[in-house]
């Protein structure tokens, strides 16, 4: 039976990378693909802050209902701090193409093991294996009680 992935299970318009028997781990082939996955999701981003910007412009009002006003005001809030989000995100993409380009890539900060295709089709810009992750959630944990 061939190993089918649903469309569903395409993130960015790329489907998840298929490990070949034997592979080395971040080849060249697996840093191209997780860079061209990067570099999409970076589009994808920048094209939501040219659309939210059209959208903010053409919306804009100065309604004489003051509820109406208020509404469109927390409308373009949330806009903002979802865009502000994203920007971060778009930071992090770029900080992980770094990785990339200096063979850094697909390996735990702390203690240097494979994170792991999976993981990181799942969360390109991870930077923690699973178990280095789950640590450093149960400290935030205990420290913000």
């Amino acid at each position: 039976m061939p190993n089918t992935v649903a469309k569903s299970d395409s993130l960015h318009g790329f489907e998840p990378y298929q490990e070949q028997k034997g592979e080395e781990y971040m080849n060249e082939k697996q840093q191209e693909h997780f860079r061209k996955l990067l570099l999409a999701w970076k589009a994808e981003l920048m094209a939501e802050v040219d659309r939210t910007v059209s959208h903010m412009k053409d919306e804009a009002a100065n309604f004489p209902d003051p509820a109406d006003r208020a509404s469109q005001e927390e409308e373009f809030s949330l806009e903002l701090r979802t865009r502000d989000r994203e920007r971060k995100l778009i930071k992090k993409i770029d900080a992980t193409i770094e990785l990339i380009d200096q063979d850094d890539y697909g390996f735990c900060e702390a203690c240097g093991v494979e994170i792991g295709i999976r993981r990181l089709e799942a969360r390109p810009t991870a930077t923690l294996c699973v178990d280095c992750k789950t640590l450093a959630e149960i400290k935030e944990k205990q420290i913000s009680g």
